[in-house]
């Protein structure tokens, strides 16, 4: 006949109640943490931290194994928190049996990460105690308990970064601008809390876009700076190509301001997007004090938009890159070495397109880079032969035939009638939804309205090209102007600061027939 005999339990699974007293001490450990470093948040932090502290040690049966910390630290996710991490890896490496912390939502906001947590150290025989909720995870209710409060906490979370943003975005909607300003070369923060110019860094951001007109590329630029000792907005000595790529396309130093460049998609992983258009942009005209003129920074983006689709231009190896032109295909000059390893090393610019199609080989000649040189010097001799009366007539007509402001009065007369198709738009549209209408005529007269607005549309797009193209020619100018002033008497040889403050690109027919093309848009035949 079968017999059942009981084994008694020795050691008691679910806490709290006839624990056995013969059992070593449970090795006990403290979580506390506060999600920002401000000065309430850290007398909560600095109370949690002793009650615990006291807690685990006036209890006989509890060994106290140490207090883990995590302070101005979101609890959406486990990633940032070094303290959890490391209390996390002690428990599974058997230094720890029980967790002690405040609440469910201490321990973090995020359903997934506490269920998985719980579940790790649960199979590991380690136990988490909320105080606030009165849960044991070795409780049969314990995970079931623990999910629905998980679950209250994350939503919570959610519900705190959907008003965070709003308020962000109400800010943004008010023009109200933000800066990193201990990252920020070139501004403090003011009094106002609004930007004001450090006229000391200002020089730099000055320099940084001139070095880029003369020619040199955003990682030219970078060992420019730090061979010669200046400091980044933080204070380093090292420069990096995508920090002066930051500071040429930053719309605050011509005194606006472009909000909301980043969104949080994900409250729970908080991390920044680059806003595509997902969410709204609003921009500040006008809101501080400048460091650069627009009409150089926007010159400076056009000059980025062009080196970008040259790749001569974009690697600036070379002081000719992008510059010379082939006057028979169109297609640019690019170096090429001759005899690299001997006394005879020779380079020369030849047309990129010469053998790129076998067929119909471009047939313009190449030339030597110290002839382009020579050449180059011939023609500024020649301006500068004529200089005085060249000043005198750019400075006399400079601004009537660069004047945009009949221009930019027609822009905003069609920016209006634009505006009144759209208002006709949708007061068709309106009427349409609340009155029965022949759709075949409602059809007609939304099919005219939107080729009128398409109409409109086009006339905006040319006439703001050609303030654009007018003013970016006026500013070449100015600099040509400038670079000309500079010149004292004939010059002897070509140097690169002569070449990026007059010229604008040459073009080559042949060997005979090189053309010089200045900033102004004069041109000279050597």
């Amino acid at each position: 006949m079968r017999e059942v005999r009981v084994i008694p339990a020795i050691r008691e699974f679910a806490t709290g109640q006839g624990v056995d007293q013969l059992r070593p001490k449970r090795k006990v450990a403290g979580y506390a943490r506060v999600s920002t470093d401000r000065d309430d948040q850290f007398t909560s932090y600095e109370a949690q931290v002793d009650y615990y502290t006291t807690m685990i040690k006036a209890n006989a049966e509890w060994e106290f194994a140490g207090i883990y910390t995590d302070e101005g630290i979101s609890g959406t996710s486990t990633n940032r928190r070094e303290g959890f991490k490391q209390m996390i890896a002690d428990a599974l490496a058997g230094k720890i049996d029980l967790i002690v912390t405040k609440s469910v939502s201490r321990f973090a906001r995020n359903t997934v990460d506490s269920l998985t947590t719980i579940r790790s150290l649960k199979e590991s025989k380690v136990e988490v105690f909320f105080e606030k909720e009165s849960i044991w995870t070795f409780d049969s209710k314990g995970e079931l308990l623990i999910t629905i409060m998980s679950s209250l906490a994350q939503e919570e979370s959610r519900s705190i970064s959907e008003n965070v943003k709003w308020g962000r975005r109400k800010r943004f909607a008010d023009g109200q601008v933000t800066v990193c300003y201990t990252r920020f070369l070139g501004y403090d923060k003011g009094p106002d809390g609004n930007l004001v110019v450090n006229f000391e860094q200002a020089k730099l951001v000055r320099y940084i876009f001139s070095l880029f007109l003369q020619g040199l590329t955003f990682h030219g630029i970078a060992k420019r700076l730090e061979n010669e000792g200046h400091k980044t907005g933080t204070g380093n000595s090292a420069w990096h190509a995508s920090a002066v790529k930051h500071i040429l396309t930053n719309v605050k130093y011509k005194g606006d301001a472009l909000l909301q460049k980043y969104y949080i998609a994900d409250f729970l992983t908080k991390k920044p997007i680059v806003n595509k258009g997902e969410v709204p942009q609003y921009y500040v005209e006008k809101n501080h004090e400048a460091i650069i003129t627009p009409e150089i920074f926007d010159l400076v983006q056009k000059e980025i938009e062009y080196r970008a689709q040259h790749v001569e231009t974009r690697n600036g190896t070379h002081v000719f890159s992008g510059r010379i032109r082939c006057g028979a295909c169109g297609g640019l000059f690019g170096p090429k070495i001759w005899h690299s390893k001997s006394k005879y090393r020779k380079v020369v610019w030849q047309c990129n397109e010469k053998y790129a199609d076998r067929h119909h080989k471009c047939n313009t000649p190449h030339l030597y880079q110290d002839a382009l040189q020579d050449l180059f010097v011939q023609a500024v001799n020649a301006v500068i032969s004529r200089k005085d009366k060249i000043i005198r007539t750019l400075e006399k007509i400079t601004e009537d035939i660069f004047d945009t402001s009949a221009d930019e009065a027609q822009l905003e007369a069609i920016k209006v009638e634009r505006h009144e198709i759209v208002s006709r738009m949708e007061q068709l549209n309106t009427e349409n939804t609340n009155v029965a209408m022949d759709q075949a005529a409602y059809q007609v007269r939304f099919k005219q309205l939107s080729k009128e607005y398409t109409e409109v549309n086009k006339q905006l797009s040319a006439l703001e090209g050609t303030i654009h193209e007018r003013k970016s020619r006026k500013t070449k100018t100015e600099l040509f102007l400038k670079g000309l002033k500079k010149q004292e008497g004939v010059v002897t040889e070509f140097t690169e600061t002569l070449w990026h403050s007059l010229a604008d690109h040459a073009v080559v027919n042949s060997k005979e027939d090189v053309r010089f093309i200045f900033k102004n848009g004069m041109e000279i035949r050597v």
